[in-house]
């Protein structure tokens, strides 16, 4: 068994152990460029796999955000910070220690760029999975565990059937009334790009901000993001089909912090899975949210129901000082 570092080519042997190990989650070539690839964080020497007689059998992708050279920090401000993002072996190549040796060369990666921190698996916006999914792979759960990582929490994935959908009475109401209040619900206009992304860099982290840039750079309708503005000012805002061209996929969504708890998000939602209805889509899913937050619990009373529970896991590395 050797262990090394990713080379070019390997990423096609790789997509075929990552389907043959985890076909309930497998990607595509395409997937899996523009997610490692094509990472402005990605490194070779991050992606250690495990080759055995000239076949690629298992690996791991250790991830870490390069510092901004004028300022020496990362630009998320997560200095400590490292991700593991996926990692596998072959069936029948399990049990037999491999991913043990890949994760101490992980590690290894991690001390090196002074990491100490190491999360699996919510680096964004590249991650594949927000975090592990311990009732579809307990052994890898359980392994985890005994590597000392322990959950930081819990996020859920859901899902809602748009094919009976329509836009209940009392949300018709509460928009009128937010109306009056010189609220106003629609599509995103041109105008107001510029106040979006305002409004996301004052209220929530770069990540959001970051990933209705590169939706709209990436040519997405204006008409799949919906806001709430009053007068020229952005208070709200969801997306959907911005993920990896995916027209399902709802988010993110979100309320500035001040205005929450008035109907602005409820309305906002409901108008933005009719939106979705009428393009003809059939559901809208997400991956990631606090079943217990306010996010989580509007989501439930809209009809979404929970599909998949995630694990976010954290382990701290000894490292000398």
């Amino acid at each position: 068994m050797f262990i090394r570092s990713y080379r070019p080519g390997d990423e096609v042997l790789l997509v075929d152990v990552w389907n043959r190990t985890l076909p309930q989650d497998g990607i595509t070539l395409e997937r899996f460029t523009q997610k490692v690839l094509l990472d402005p964080n990605f490194r070779p020497q991050g992606l250690w796999v495990a080759e055995h007689e000239g076949d690629l059998v298992g690996w791991i992708l250790a991830v870490i955000e390069y510092r901004d050279t004028s300022t020496s920090q990362s630009a998320s401000g997560a200095e400590e910070q490292g991700w593991i993002t996926t990692f596998g072996i072959a069936p029948e190549y399990q049990k037999l220690g491999i991913a043990h040796q890949l994760l101490k060369h992980a590690e290894q990666y991690f001390l090196a760029h002074h990491r100490y921190q190491v999360i699996f698996s919510t680096y964004t916006p590249h991650y594949f999975l927000p975090g592990l999914d311990a009732n579809r792979y307990p052994r890898a759960y359980d392994w985890l565990s005994k590597q000392g990582f322990t959950v930081l929490y819990s996020p859920v994935a859901m899902d809602k059937n748009l094919v009976e959908y329509s836009v209940p009475k009392d949300v018709h109401l509460q928009q009128q009334e937010l109306e009056r209040q010189g609220f106003v619900i629609g599509p995103l206009k041109s105008s107001q790009i510029w106040p979006l992304l305002l409004f996301l860099h004052q209220e929530f982290d770069r990540d959001w901000e970051r990933a209705v840039r590169t939706a709209l750079l990436g040519s997405l309708p204006l008409s799949q993001i919906w806001v709430i503005a009053r007068e020229d000012h952005i208070v709200g805002f969801a997306m959907y089909g911005g993920y990896d061209d995916i027209s399902e996929r709802f988010g993110p969504f979100g309320v500035a912090k001040a205005l929450r708890g008035n109907h602005l998000g409820k309305v906002l939602l409901y108008r933005t899975l009719e939106a979705m209805q009428r393009q003809g889509l059939h559901s809208a899913w997400f991956l990631w949210t606090g079943e217990e937050e306010p996010a989580g619990q509007l989501y439930l009373q809209a009809g979404f129901t929970v599909t998949r529970r995630f694990q976010v896991m954290v382990k701290t590395l000894v490292h000398e000082h």
